[in-house]
């Protein structure tokens, strides 16, 4: 016992030598709380009926990197057990341990959960009258869960519960020794940031700890070097680049012919002509200078090296093989207009660019005859119930016409749409007709069309073909017509 707490004396004196020298790298606490057993007597885990002995100590950590501490813990107490009220056992306790502590989040939050894991000796003294757990020391491991509670940058209470488990138990007991510490913790951080310079930087890490006040460092508080020549920017007349001291960190000649200090473009490749002020030659003034430029008497864009793009297509002139595209057309590399389906017809003037068609039809296919007049014939032979959107048995056989031509002509989409007559109110007319037209196309779904093939739209008596003074010019006017799209 006299080594433990020789040992424990030597880190805590260590840790007061070295707290000066870091930046609240050290803390000190306070602590205490109760302790319980479970073992061969009984399970006294958050069980106070089975006795909660108190204990008080002093804790010493140091910080090794964000996340991780070392530390080491005294404490002293009484350990024990009660059952119905009858003490099985208690005993004088010193206990010392060693952990290594990891914390999760970034330092400075104000809740921070920790775990840790350690090994450590009890000192047990003090047997009492049934003459168990003798004054012996016992080594074990332990593991601990807690948080941290931030209270300022010198002050951190800590609530900790740490479970002991020995190496060995005591009375050749067959369950295995355990205890829980229930702790409450204050812990003081020790130092404080020292930064002489005022540069940001603490002392502890400054190489350089003597800047000039209001000069920007870098990470270890030296002066920055943005170009790397050895001149703090602060006192380098060309910060960005390299150069000597004796010009006061600016570059020597670029081989051009014109002095630096009346240079503007010093960094001209060797051999490269220049004007007067140390600048390549740009003969059309397009911002391309000559030898970047593959087009250097017309003037031209960045990105074709100079070259002009005089539809604005993407493609420069000289490679344009349509080069009057009308502006915001899609080409492809030779500069024409896109044409998908090699109808001869451009895709901007083409109805159907995903489908080859005529010139005539504006680049969709025509339709066939047969069909075309199929349609014209579905015009007076479907029909509904009077004022309802039921279909009459009578017109299944034209619709399965239309149904076997849209499965023959699988590009084929199909606009049902819906008119009445002049006869009732017109809002009532336009919704009987969008419900006709959705009774068509509900049927053709039926039939195996797909419902994607289709749109419906009903327009009531707003597009009438016929006269609706007259029965014959009223039944030609309820219809369903049907338009084919691609």
């Amino acid at each position: 016992m006299k080594n433990y707490l020789l040992l424990l004396v030597a880190l805590a004196t260590f840790s007061f030598a070295n707290a000066q020298n870091a930046d609240r790298q050290w803390s000190i606490g306070i602590e205490g709380g109760g302790q319980q057993y479970q073992g061969d007597y009984g399970n006294g885990f958050y069980r106070p009926e089975h006795g909660l002995y108190g204990f008080g100590g002093f804790s010493v950590y140091k910080y090794l990197s964000a996340h991780l501490d070392l530390g080491v813990q005294f404490s002293t107490g009484t350990i024990g057990y009660k059952n119905n009220d009858i003490t099985a056992f208690s005993n004088k306790m010193y206990q010392i341990n060693g952990n290594l502590r990891y914390n999760f989040l970034k330092e400075g939050t104000i809740l921070r959960p920790f775990v840790l894991v350690g090994i450590g000796d009890f000192y047990l003294s003090d047997k009492n009258s049934l003459n168990v757990h003798d004054a012996d020391i016992m080594t074990f491991p332990d593991l601990a869960a807690g948080v941290n509670i931030r209270l300022n940058a010198a002050f951190t209470i800590k609530l900790q519960e740490t479970l002991l488990l020995p190496f060995r138990t005591f009375n050749n007991g067959e369950k295995q020794d355990a205890y829980l510490l229930h702790t409450i913790g204050l812990s003081y951080n020790i130092g404080h940031k020292i930064d002489a310079d005022g540069d940001g930087v603490a002392d502890s890490k400054d190489k350089c700890p003597n800047t000039p006040k209001g000069v920007a460092v870098d990470g270890n508080g030296c002066p920055l070097d943005t170009d790397g020549d050895g001149i703090p920017d602060y006192q380098d007349e060309c910060p960005t680049e390299k150069g000597t001291i004796a010009a006061k960190g600016c570059p020597d000649s670029d081989g051009d012919g014109v002095a630096d200090k009346d240079d503007k473009c010093p960094g001209t490749p060797a051999g490269v002509a220049v004007d007067a002020t140390g600048c390549p030659l740009d003969r059309d003034k397009d911002g391309i200078a000559d030898y970047m430029d593959d087009c250097p008497d017309q003037k031209g864009l960045p990105e074709f090296k100079g070259c002009p793009d005089t539809d604005g297509d993407g493609v420069p002139d000289k490679n344009d093989k349509c080069p009057k595209t009308p502006a915001g057309v899609k080409v492809d590399v030779n500069g024409c207009p896109l044409d998908r389906d090699g109808d001869g017809v451009p895709d901007y003037m083409d109805a159907c660019p995903d489908v080859p068609g005529t010139k005539e039809n504006k680049g969709c296919p025509e339709v066939k005859n047969e069909v075309k007049e199929l349609f014209k014939k579905a015009l007076e032979g479907i029909e509904f119930e009077t004022g309802k959107d039921v279909i009459h048995k009578n017109s299944y056989s034209i619709l399965n016409q239309v149904v076997t031509a849209l499965k023959d002509n699988p590009s084929y989409n199909l606009q049902i749409n819906g008119h009445t007559d002049d006869k009732g109110k017109p809002e009532a007319n336009k919704i009987l007709s969008e419900k006709r037209a959705d009774a068509v196309k509900k049927y053709f779904v039926e039939k195996g069309i797909d419902e994607k093939r289709l749109k419906t739209a009903g327009f009531g008596g707003e597009k009438p073909i016929a006269d609706n003074k007259t029965e014959a010019g009223r039944k030609k006017n309820r219809r369903v017509e049907f338009i084919v799209n691609f």
